[in-house]
């Protein structure tokens, strides 16, 4: 018979197709990028063998088809079966080689396994379905012969293999699995050109070459348009048992089919079982190994993962949670240890002066050099912030010794580009006490190292039972002083300021005093700090406050000539509301801003000079006095008191009490205490008005007159007592004849009066204020006259208080 028109119409397009599809890949390939390249060059050298397969295949076809009698043409066949196996593996190695889909070799070998054991459950389906006793094409099935084993073998490789890529893909897949399907129909269609070329005819060849171009052209389009990388799903753990279980499913089920049907296995079906079981073996043997690498990892990772869960990532050294494992083993075992905890002094101002990247790159010099400076076994640990510890084997005094060598390493200057930072270090330590506890030993280590710090810092202090009983009081003190106010326990106690050498009460200073039912007493120098610590220092100052003023206006309305000072804490100074707060204070108690003075410490000094003289000046807008408390305690210096808006100086009891008074040089008179003398002459030139504190001795209080000092207070006076006791002193002072005779003092020329800004008139007293004083109207008070005592007790201005 001869080619039909249209049989040559179809070669001849299917070629042209085929060609250009070809071209197609070829030039895909080019326009891609160097490191996707490969892949893309293996589908187009398969694009070439499957060109070449299907030339050949439809010209051998047609030249048979011209001798009337279709003679097979077995060699050609070969030929044809080759070129597909070809073109089928170099399509497997372009799918396997697509970015993404097998990164590493282990990876495309897992594929392959898989693609493999996909083909031959396909294969053997296949030969059950076309073999005897089924025939599925009856007559028309082919016989067995070489070329077309040799092309089902290619088809099912690159079906399989197509199929494992494509369920693995994440989605959107579409492009890849129209690649595979253009891979899979053109071994399946060259699979029908060397099946017409060996036995079945021309018109199967020449549709098996149609069959080939379409794959081409579908695989040439999908790769020209695919975008990599397609990223795989390669998880060992998830996916991988699915493609075991139904090749293998399906092969079981084919051969019991088969079977059943009287069917008997021939060497190629045998071969096919024995390739299937191999692939089987072998993958699950790769599967295990990548379960025990998993495993291996996992370990590793939790291992890895349970030291950075005990390592301080900063310094490298252990954390809170490493320094806790290494305590319960040596309390599991029994050994003797001794743990000291580290602070360092002044860190705080690393952070907020020169950043926390200059503190991160300190704290890791300080893990530095703690590991370098303990010994092998020992453990060094950060806590937390500027706090670290070590924990040594041994006795306390190695500890002693290992903290001294510490205290001198992280003294040394820590470089740092911006200069270097210098540190000291606190340090506690604490050994077991009895039976091993180690929460026990973290808190001992914690009292002793604020025991440190408490008595200077840069020093090392060793655990002492005492420091609980401390703790404890320091705990119970603070719990109850917050319910103080609201129990009543709080009362307020005055110490008199006397006109000197009258000895006359004039004024008084607000003293706090705490009795509680079951701690007695507290001390204010307990619990002072203590309210400053935990914040509640501003309340207990306004409460201090409004129970001074109320007991001032209560003793101006009984007619009472005095003042009244209150202590001001630093904390108190700087806040902002202060001065609202005072100003409330007098108003609502209707008492003269004269006849209140707000002392300062010279602490207080110490901290911003500008911002306290801001301050200070505000409360000086309101008519209240200023005195500078303690002065000559070591803190103001001459030129920050000419600047301080200040009224009055207290000289420090370490200036009033000198061994040794001083005899006047040149003249007769009696002994003196210079620092006093200088103190008074520096006030009176600086215009302020100068009191003594601590005059407990008549020796003190004739040194004090002689220097010409006009106030004191002290024990000589009297102590602090209740409000009803210093009001009959008042009463005993301004009752006909009670003034005592004067102490003998030379004269001092009064110092010239302080210039001092006008100030609004203070309100009268609702009732009483008339008896303060009748007369002629002093100095700034134009409503109160001058008293019987001549108004010693007014702090209205320096020179009503000198006119005593």
């Amino acid at each position: 018979m001869h080619a039909s028109p249209g049989m040559v119409t179809v070669a001849l397009l299917s070629g042209l197709v085929a060609v250009f599809a070809t071209l197609l890949l070829a030039v895909g390939a080019r326009r891609r990028a160097p490191e996707h390249r490969p892949a893309y060059l293996f589908l187009a050298a398969a694009g070439g063998f499957a060109l070449a397969s299907l030339l050949v295949g439809t010209v051998v076809a047609l030249g048979t088809a011209g001798h009337g009698v279709h003679t097979p043409r077995t060699g050609w066949a070969s030929v044809v079966a080759v070129g597909v196996a070809a073109s089928g593996l170099l399509f497997c190695t372009g799918l396997l080689r697509l970015p993404g889909v097998a990164p590493t070799a282990g990876a495309a070998l897992r594929l392959g396994l898989d693609g493999l054991i996909m083909a031959t459950a396909l294969w053997f389906v296949g030969w059950v379905l076309f073999s005897r006793p089924t025939r599925l094409l009856r007559d028309a099935t082919p016989v067995a012969c070489g070329p077309i084993l040799l092309a089902t073998v290619a088809a099912a490789l690159t079906a399989g293999l197509a199929m494992i890529v494509v369920f693995r893909a994440p989605a959107p897949r579409h492009r890849l699995a129209t690649l595979a399907k253009g891979a899979t129909g053109v071994t399946f269609g060259g699979l029908g050109v060397a099946a017409g070329l060996c036995q079945a005819g021309p018109a199967v060849a020449v549709a098996g070459a149609a069959v080939v171009s379409a794959g081409l052209l579908a695989a040439a389009l999908a790769s020209w348009r695919l975008e990599p990388p397609c990223q795989l799903d390669v998880d060992v753990i998830r996916r991988d048992g699915e493609y075991a279980v139904v090749p293998m499913f399906a092969m079981a089920a084919s051969a019991m089919y088969h079977l059943l049907q009287d069917g008997r296995f021939d060497a190629l079906g045998i071969v096919a079982g024995s390739v299937e079981g191999f692939a089987l073996v072998a993958r699950q043997y790769l599967t295990l190994h990548d379960v025990r690498k998993y495993a291996s990892r996992l370990a590793e990772r939790e291992a890895h993962f349970r030291e950075l869960a005990h390592t301080d990532p900063l310094t490298g050294l252990a954390n809170r949670r490493g320094l806790l494992r290494a305590l319960h083993r040596c309390a599991e075992t029994g050994t003797s240890c001794v743990l000291l905890s580290l602070d360092l002094d002044g860190f705080k101002n690393v952070n907020d002066m020169r950043g926390h990247d200059v503190g991160d790159a300190v704290l890791a010099e300080v893990g530095r050099r703690l590991r370098g400076s303990l010994r092998p076994g020992d453990v060094a640990a950060r806590l937390g912030g500027d706090e670290f510890a070590v924990l040594m084997h041994g006795r306390q005094s190695d500890a002693e010794r290992v903290g001294e060598r510490l205290l001198g390493v992280l003294h040394g200057a820590y470089e740092q580009p911006e200069g270097p930072v210098f540190l000291s270090v606190s340090i506690g330590t604490a050994g077991w006490a009895g039976e091993p506890d180690v929460e026990l030993l973290l808190r001992h280590a914690d009292l002793a190292l604020r025991y440190a710090k408490q008595r200077g810092k840069n020093r090392i202090e060793r655990y002492d039972a005492a420091y609980d009983q401390l703790l404890r009081r320091r705990t119970v003190v603070e719990h109850e002083l917050r319910g103080a106010i609201d129990r009543g326990e709080l009362r307020l106690a005055f110490q008199p300021v006397a006109s000197l050498p009258s000895v006359r009460p004039v004024g008084a200073e607000a003293l706090l005093r705490w009795h509680h039912p079951q701690l007695g007493n507290v001390r204010p120098d307990e619990f002072i700090p203590l309210a400053e610590e935990c914040g509640m220092i501003a309340q207990l100052g306004a409460w201090v406050l409004h129970e001074a003023c109320y007991q001032l206006s209560r003793w101006l309305t009984d007619g009472h000539d005095v003042w009244v000072s209150v202590n001001v804490s630093p904390r108190e100074l700087h806040a902002p509301e202060y001065v609202v707060q005072v100003a409330d204070a007098l108003r609502a108690h209707h008492v003269p801003p004269q006849r209140l003075v707000l002392e300062v410490t010279e602490h207080a000094v110490a901290t911003d000079l500008d911002e306290l003289i801001r301050r200070l000046t505000a409360l000086r807008l309101t008519g209240v006095r200023i005195a500078l408390d303690d002065f000559g305690a070591g803190y103001s210096s001459l030129g920050q008191l000419r600047r301080l808006p200040i009224d009055i100086l207290k000289i420090d009891h370490s200036l009033v009490a000198e061994h040794e008074p001083v005899r006047p040089v040149g003249r007769d008179g009696p002994a003196f205490a210079p620092m006093v003398d200088v103190v008074m002459r520096l006030g009176h030139q600086l215009g302020m008005e100068v009191i003594a504190e601590g005059v407990t001795t008549p020796t003190e209080l004739a040194a004090v007159v002689a220097a010409g000092c006009r106030f004191g207070q002290g024990a000589l006076f009297g102590w602090g007592v209740p409000a009803e006791h210093l009001e009959a002193m008042l009463e005993a002072a301004t009752s006909p004849g009670a003034r005592p005779a004067p102490v003998s003092a030379p004269p001092v020329p009064p110092a010239p009066p302080r210039r001092l800004p006008t100030l609004p008139a203070p309100r009268r007293p609702e009732s009483g204020s008339e008896q303060v004083g009748g007369g002629a109207p002093t100095p700034r008070t134009g409503e109160y006259g001058r008293s019987v005592n001549q108004h010693v007790g007014s702090v209205d201005s320096s020179r009503e208080m000198r006119q005593a």
